[in-house]
């Protein structure tokens, strides 16, 4: 069984970050959606927030060909997790340059960590390469419009935290 993990702080979760689970779970038989704590970003969300808002949807998602979606918090090393969810691969989505020079130094450490498991870059779709997470609440904060960037639930919840 080929498990894939899909990382991030989903603070909250945008269409972007949909867009690659959609692509991402018809790649492997079971996509992990691995949340992480990171106390260090300051998340606007809970942790228990976020995995609600995640399995929410993600149970809407109808994916032809898709295998098992679950969701995972975690607050250990990136490559730990993988360990302890079985994944082969680590799944990250990439908008820009910028995300990639990241992104491969990451992959460097985590190789050098434990080679076994790769990780494969899916490139945004064109429509969903502005959206980040820290401007998607920089907007809402300021009282602008993203129901563009996110599901309606999720405008929901962001506009009940800062009205």
């Amino acid at each position: 069984m080929r498990i894939g993990l899909y990382p991030g702080t989903f603070d909250p979760i945008t269409l972007g970050h949909i867009d690659i689970i959609r692509r991402a779970a018809t790649l492997v038989d079971r996509l992990v959606i691995g949340v992480a704590i990171n106390r260090d970003k300051g998340p606007l969300f809970s942790l228990e927030e976020r995995v609600a808002m995640i399995e929410a949807e993600v149970a809407r998602l109808k994916i032809p060909g898709a295998g098992e979606i679950t969701v995972h918090p975690f607050e250990n090393l990136l490559i730990d997790c993988a360990g302890d969810v079985g994944a082969q691969v680590i799944v990250r989505g990439l908008r820009a340059v910028a995300d990639f020079e990241y992104e491969f130094q990451m992959v460097g450490m985590n190789r050098a960590l434990d080679s076994s498991i790769e990780t494969v870059f899916l490139m945004a779709d064109t429509g969903h390469q502005a959206i980040a997470s820290k401007l998607v609440k920089e907007i809402a904060r300021l009282g602008g419009n993203v129901s563009t960037f996110v599901t309606p639930d999720v405008n929901t919840a962001l506009r009940a935290k800062y009205d």
